[in-house]
C-alpha cells in the first residue's frame, strides 16, 4: 500500500495504491495517527490505484471511518475498483461509506 496525501476543496484526500491487505493494513492504521481532521471536514480515500483488498484492509477502512467520526468529520471512498466495490456491497460497507465515482465529487458537501 502506498498512501499519498493532498488537500482538495476543504477536505483531506488520500490515494491508496497497491494492496491493502494483512501485510499493509497496519500501515494505514499507523497513518491515522498523523491525520488531523477538523469537525465537518471530509476525508476521502481515492482507491483507483488499489489492486487488492482483503478483510484486514476492510477493517483498516473502518478504522479510518471511526477516526474521522471521532473528530466529527466525514469519510468517503472514491473511484472504488469493481472487485472491491463488489465486496463492499456483499458485506454492507457500501451503506457505511459514501461512494463516489471519482475523487472530485467526493470532496463536495
Amino acid at each position: 500500500m502506498s498512501p499519498s496525501p493532498a488537500t482538495r476543496r476543504g477536505g483531506r484526500w488520500w490515494e491508496i495504491r497497491g494492496e491493502l491487505d494483512h501485510a499493509s493494513a497496519g500501515e494505514l492504521r499507523e497513518l491515522l495517527t498523523t491525520i488531523a481532521l477538523q469537525p465537518g471536514q471530509r476525508l476521502v480515500l481515492d482507491l483507483a490505484g488499489m489492486e487488492f483488498c482483503d478483510s484486514s484492509g476492510l477493517t483498516a477502512l473502518i478504522a479510518v471511518r471511526n477516526h474521522a467520526q471521532a473528530a466529527h468529520a466525514d469519510t468517503a471512498l472514491a473511484a472504488v475498483p469493481a472487485n472491491t466495490l463488489r465486496i463492499l456491497r456483499v458485506v454492507g460497507l457500501d451503506q457505511l461509506f459514501p461512494l463516489c465515482p471519482d475523487s472530485d465529487p467526493a470532496t463536495r458537501s
